[in-house]
């Protein structure tokens, strides 16, 4: 990583799958992998192209069982160009000498840079420059520049240009056993000698896909096309002279049916790359487009941290950016990157949303309008289930049925397990959060008063329907659910799956019910009662949401147990873990090929009992046990960050990130250690080969969050940003700009034990500033230093 760029030297096949997700081009509405053109998807290669929201549904069977998946498609690769000399065999970086291989990534103008210089057969140099687009000013174009060099010989060139449509879903090598051709009715066409075209669809879900390819150079070709099956191609052929270059410049439109305003996704694609500019104009109002976004989301860290934190921020402008609003899409977990988790939809948002809130707020309103739109899917579901309110899928794809597989293959032990993650309620709470967390920062009352209360309104419903009254605690218990620790699912030995008690789901369900109740009181009067009648609320439920304060929240050895029963499993030896198997990371899968269960042991994947101070400042967390009835002062939770700390094995990459978080208040010095390694996880792909399979978007986000809001301790509530900030060596100087509402490139900066805050000019009225001991009001067109408190 230098400032503003990502870059590679040499070729590695060993990390090429790596190479391919971090050097990712995306603009909100589709996103391509940084492979390299000339190959196909192989061992070492995978070229995929994914658009939001474009899933389809396919059964396989597994393990004597007939399951059902639905994926995020693979859609037809666009990318293939190739080219070989004379009529030798086309060059490939697994075939042919390579003299020369460096890749860049410039963040800044979101552009890919490939160098390649290749020896063919008879010893003939050629020296291959490339440039590559997916535009984010039109979110249908992508670009593809390559010029070609002949060094010390002269001769035929030829250059094929493809679009293939023979691409499958075969991205996860553990997926290899599920049905993975989500293409159908291919068919290839020319409009113009230098246009191809394919139109395909989904085989289940049956979204029309249209693309068409422009490909011209700047020199005399001898043009062909040579259509294949599934394959629109496109060969030029050039004499090209010793030292001399010639440009190929390949422009790309994609639709597909799931897109407004258009009436056939092929016809919009030919007409889109017909009417498309030369490649500098595009490039040029590309990166307009990319110097817009960097404004309005700029980021200053003046540390080594800095150039890392910004490429996470390029991920998660190239998975959810402006364009996005438009779209009827939720936050997919492995972004737009590759295949893992079947592109799905789980709790990320909430990791994701903080951040946007606060730079691209209409993007947070699209995403939670994703989760509005699938409320009535929800209330089915917990219809079904016997339940009231809304039962929200631990994962989601197009329409809100729950997505979570049934079955899941652990690739130590070779078997397929059960999978009882759809146990996983807390989803719902993590929505009402962050309807809760957008309204506070954008000011959206229209939203709060009808989609937003409406989801509140649902998911507390179902809260309470689900906590069942224990005459002997005098206390209401939440059963048989599963955590965001995820590696316990069941008690030991038990004959059905499912926890009682889960602390973080108790507490925040308790959360949801009291905010809930809150937002009601202050509805005005026309609303409420409109709400009131079509959600047939009568005042005896919220008196019974009233009663939230008597959930039960376990403890053990004087801490907060992560559910009930947690203190009376077993302790692992965890020296012994760490000298055999050195990364154990994924400690389920450990045990489960040695025949034990990590249902047996005291150890999480992650400590879902510390997410409640990720979520929660200190002042509002203690206020939420209090109504429970506990008294949660600084003793107790240091207590409790120390007790999970030893028995958690950072399974995910979000671990890393909550304990930095939650550290840099109860114990500072040991907090980098964890920022650190939340900030290296997917560029050093810490948890072993999984980010080739896709970024992780809700970490990435995280890290951007921990500079907005964890370091600062910036809430917004009451109108005003409140500051609380943690000092951390590390990160002891940076500056960031935020939207707030209506309040456009708020500039803040925190350095020296003091914040800095400037408002731009405008007509909106003065933003209210917080801090522990005095709140001041900065107007627009003026700025302010505050000496913040010591610590």
């Amino acid at each position: 990583m230098r400032d503003w760029t990502l870059e590679y030297e040499g070729y590695d096949p060993a990390q090429e799958r790596l190479r391919e997700s971090l050097c990712t081009l995306g603009n909100g509405y589709f996103a391509t992998r940084g492979a390299a053109p000339e190959c196909a998807a192989d061992a070492v290669h995978y070229p995929g192209t994914y658009a939001a929201g474009c899933y389809n549904r396919l059964p396989s069977d597994v393990a004597g069982r007939r399951v059902e998946n639905e994926d995020m498609v693979n859609l037809p690769n666009w990318l293939r160009l190739r080219f070989r000399t004379d009529a030798g065999t086309w060059l490939s970086p697994d075939t042919h000498k390579l003299l020369e291989h460096r890749q860049s990534l410039d963040l800044r103008t979101g552009t890919l840079e490939r160098v390649v210089r290749y020896e063919d057969d008879d010893g003939r140099r050629l020296a291959v420059r490339q440039l590559r687009v997916v535009h984010m000013a039109d979110p249908h174009l992508a670009l593809l520049r390559t010029e070609v060099t002949a060094e010390g010989w002269s001769g035929r060139l030829e250059v094929e240009s493809a679009l293939d449509g023979t691409v499958t879903n075969t991205g996860v090598e553990r997926y290899d056993a599920l049905a993975h051709r989500h293409l159908t009715h291919v068919q290839t066409g020319s409009p113009a000698p230098d246009t191809v075209w394919m139109r395909c669809r989904t085989s289940t879900s049956d979204i029309r896909i249209g693309l068409a390819a422009r490909t011209v150079a700047d020199a005399h070709a001898e043009t062909a096309v040579a259509h294949e099956h599934a394959r629109a191609v496109q060969v030029l052929g050039f004499s090209l002279a010793d030292g001399c270059t010639v440009t190929v410049d390949k422009t790309v439109a994609l639709h597909t049916s799931r897109d407004p305003a258009i009436s056939d996704p092929l016809h919009a694609a030919l007409d889109r790359v017909r009417r498309a500019a030369d490649f500098e104009t595009l490039l040029e109002s590309h990166r307009s487009a990319w110097q817009r976004l960097w404004r309005n989301a700029e980021l200053d860290v003046p540390t080594s941290a800095g150039p890392v934190l910004r490429l996470h921020l390029f991920h998660v402008l190239q998975t959810l950016s402006p364009h996005t609003a438009e779209l009827d899409v939720g936050v997919p977990a492995r972004g737009l990157h590759g295949e893992a988790y079947r592109g799905h939809v789980f709790w990320d948002e909430l990791f994701v949303l903080p951040y946007l809130n606060l730079h691209f707020p209409e993007v947070s309103r699209a995403l939670l309008t994703y989760r509005h739109r699938r409320l009535e899917q929800a209330c089915s579901a917990a219809r079904d289930a016997g339940h009231t309110g809304a039962m929200y899928p631990w994962q989601s794809g197009s329409d809100g049925r729950e997505e979570t597989q049934r079955l899941h293959l652990n690739p130590r032990s070779g078997r397929w397990l059960p999978d009882h993650s759809r146990l996983q309620h807390h989803v719902g709470s993590a929505i009402a959060y962050n309807v809760w967390q957008y309204c506070e920062a954008s000011g959206d009352t229209e939203f709060l008063h009808t989609k937003g209360i409406e989801m509140l309104v649902q998911i507390a419903r179902f809260w309470a329907g689900v906590a069942e009254l224990d005459p002997t605690l005098g206390r209401y218990r939440i059963r048989g659910v599963v955590g965001p620790d995820e590696y316990h699912d069941a008690y030991p030995g038990a004959r059905h799956p499912g926890l009682d008690d889960n602390t973080y789901t108790n507490v925040t369900a308790a959360w949801v019910l009291t905010r809930t109740l809150d937002v009601l009181r202050g509805l005005p009067e026309p609303v409420r009662r409109d709400l009131c009648e079509t959600t047939r609320l009568e005042p005896a439920e919220l008196d019974l949401w009233d009663d939230s304060r008597r959930l039960h929240v376990p403890y053990h050895a004087g801490v907060i147990s992560q559910f009930e029963g947690y203190g009376d499993l077993a302790e692992l030896d965890w020296p012994a873990y760490r000298d055999r198997y050195r990364d154990i990371r994924r400690l389920d899968r450990i045990l489960e090929a040695e025949g034990d269960t990590v249902n047996r042991y005291q150890a999480s994947k992650q400590a879902d009992v510390l997410m409640l101070g990720y979520l929660f400042s200190p002042a509002e967390l203690a206020g939420l046990f209090r109504r429970l009835g506990h008294e949660l002062d600084d003793t107790v939770w240091r207590r409790t960050v120390d007790h999970y700390l030893r028995r958690t094995s950072h399974g995910s990459t979000l671990s890393s990130l909550v304990h930095g978080w939650v550290l840099a208040r109860a114990r500072r010095a040991e907090a980098w250690t964890y920022v650190h390694e939340a900030l290296a996880g997917d560029i050093a792909d810490l948890q072993g080969a999984t980010t080739g399979e896709g970024i992780h978007l809700g970490a990435m986000a995280g890290t951007l969050d921990l500079v907005q809001r964890g370091l600062t301790g910036l809430e917004t509530r009451g109108g005003a940003l409140w500051f609380d900030p943690v000092p951390l060596p590390e990160l002891s100087e940076y500056g960031f700009a935020l939207r707030y509402r209506g309040h456009r490139g708020v500039q803040l900066r925190l350095s020296a034990g003091r914040l800095r805050v400037s408002v731009p000019a405008s007509d909106r009225d003065p933003i209210g500033i917080a801090l522990a001991d005095r709140t001041v009001s900065v107007a627009p067109g003026e700025s302010c230093t505050l000496t913040l408190p010591g610590r």
